[in-house]
Formats: C-alpha cells, structure tokens, sequence
C-alpha cells in the first residue's frame, strides 16, 4: 500500500516544546464530545477488517440488495461461509433482510455507509499514485 499523504505542521514554540495547551483542550473537547460512538467505531472497523465483509458491503452499496446466493457468486465464496459473513455483518447492525418466498435479500441500513466506502476507495486509489 501506498504511504499516506502528510499534512504539512507548523513549528512548536521552543520554549513548551510539544505543548499546545489550545490544541490539547480543542483535542480533548472533541474526544469527549464523540466518547459515545468511538467504541462503536472501533468495533465497525473490526469489522471491516475481513475483505470478503467489505466487498459485500460495497456490492451492497452498488446493486441495493442481493440474495446470499448471488452474493456469495460476486464473492467467490461458498453459500456457508457468505451467510457467516452477512450475519456478523447484520448483528453490527448494517445489513437488513427482506423476505421473499424462500428467498433472504440483504441490504445496507445505512446509505452513508456506501458513501464513505466510496469515500474510502477514492481516497486509497488517490494515494496509491
């Protein structure tokens, strides 16, 4: 993977060396503003940490819904092990289900979520220039 864009600093003054007390107080106003959601985040990121999950969440984002069989053909991946990831991916709370028949389609809950995987594919296929 490509390095990370930077972000250019300024200076610290020499006298407080690593000392911003603004910086801090603004750092530490919005760790706490957004204490609630950043566990949640974490365990959102866990999950995004298995590429069969994400690529199911990006399809998802693209063709709306889609039934574990024809994900797990998109995917590459047995029905079983499709159903698996879906259901962690359900239980976190960003899939739904529709029932038709015999038939289960899933979806995003969230159409933020497509966005900022797409945000997030755009910003990785920008960096890797």
């Amino acid at each position: 993977m490509a390095p990370m864009a930077k972000r250019q600093l300024t200076k610290q003054s020499k006298n407080e060396p690593g000392f911003d007390r603004g910086g801090i107080a603004r750092a530490r106003a919005f760790l706490d503003a957004h204490a609630a959601a950043i566990p949640e985040m974490a365990g959102f990121y866990k999950l995004l940490a298995n590429p069969a999950r994400v690529k199911a969440l990006l399809v998802l984002g693209r063709i709306e819904r889609m039934c574990v069989g024809d994900l797990a053909q998109v995917l590459g991946l047995s029905i079983a092990a499709t159903s698996q990831q879906l259901r962690m991916l359900r239980e976190g709370g960003w899939l739904g289900t529709v029932v038709e028949g015999k038939q289960v389609f899933y979806f995003l809950t969230e159409l933020g979520l497509k966005e900022a995987l797409e945000g997030d594919l755009r910003l990785l296929r920008k960096n890797a220039r």
